[in-house]
């Protein structure tokens, strides 16, 4: 006679998932001008001075050797930038604000579900973003470099399971940086943490050509921006030599279970604290 119970919770919490993240959505199609110029201006200027401005230029680009041309291997490593940039802002930067003096924060786990679910309800909701921005970089690699680049979707399921898990990875580690970090402090983590990571991510090289570099090769294993960039890379160009598949899912699934329980932990703490 009871078990109505369990079902009626469980209802209660998707609405209450819900509205957080249709609020959310609400806000952010009231700012969707800036949104879309903030993680938009990074991957336009990557290409049309990479792959437009010096391919016309008289000596040429000098990465025009790497592969099958720079701009194929510049789009899934932009891709990934734009997750793991707009990922990781969309949530540690407004926890730094929430986190701080006001303890705006308080405000949302007063809804009727646990502590946990806002948490979750973040990550979910910077995923829509992360997912947005990368999907911007496709049509510019097709219209501004000089040689344009056209992404294979004939494995698009491929693409959407890499940009899916790549969106919540990159919104588990925002959490993780905005829940363990001071809001003075968020500034420098970006320039210490974020930005390195990034050029290491195999982001304008495949990490095949790291070869030569064996040791380097071998210690960026532990990035996670590498099995995003080598996963949409095997997605979208194909043609570019990649990490096998079955690697780079693993990663992504190990990484994302990590970083999400780190992040959770250290959201619970704060919160509760």
């Amino acid at each position: 006679m009871n078990s109505p119970q369990p079902s009626s919770d469980r209802v209660l919490l998707l609405k209450t998932f819900f509205g957080l993240l249709l609020r959310d959505l609400r806000v952010l199609s009231r700012e969707i001008g800036p949104f879309l110029l903030r993680v938009g201006m990074q991957p336009l200027l990557f290409l049309f001075v990479f792959t437009f401005v010096m391919p016309h230029m008289a000596g040429g680009s000098p990465l025009s050797s790497i592969g099958p041309g720079f701009g194929s291997v510049l789009l899934p490593g932009l891709m990934a930038v734009a997750i793991m940039f707009s990922g990781i802002a969309a949530v540690a930067l407004p926890l730094s604000t929430e986190f701080g003096v006001t303890r705006e924060i308080d405000d949302r786990v007063m809804c009727p579900a646990p502590v946990a679910i806002v948490a979750i309800e973040k990550v979910v909701f910077s995923a829509v973003q992360s997912i947005i921005a990368a999907l911007m970089v496709i049509p510019m690699a097709i219209y501004i470099p000089a040689t344009p680049v056209y992404p294979d979707l004939h494995r698009w399921w491929l693409l959407a399971i890499v940009m899916v898990l790549s969106s919540l990875l990159a919104g588990t580690l925002g959490l993780a940086i905005g829940s363990s970090v001071s809001p003075k402090n968020i500034g420098l983590v970006f320039s210490i943490i974020v930005v390195p990571i990034t050029f290491l991510g195999c982001v304008y090289y495949p990490w095949a050509y790291l070869d030569k570099i064996r040791w380097l090769q071998i210690a960026v294993l532990f990035n996670p921006i590498v099995y995003i960039s080598e996963g949409l890379r095997s997605a979208v160009t194909p043609q570019v030599h990649s990490m096998p598949v079955w690697i780079v899912l693993p990663a992504l699934i190990v990484f994302l279970y990590f970083l999400g329980r780190l992040g959770l932990r250290g959201f619970l703490r704060r919160v509760i604290s």
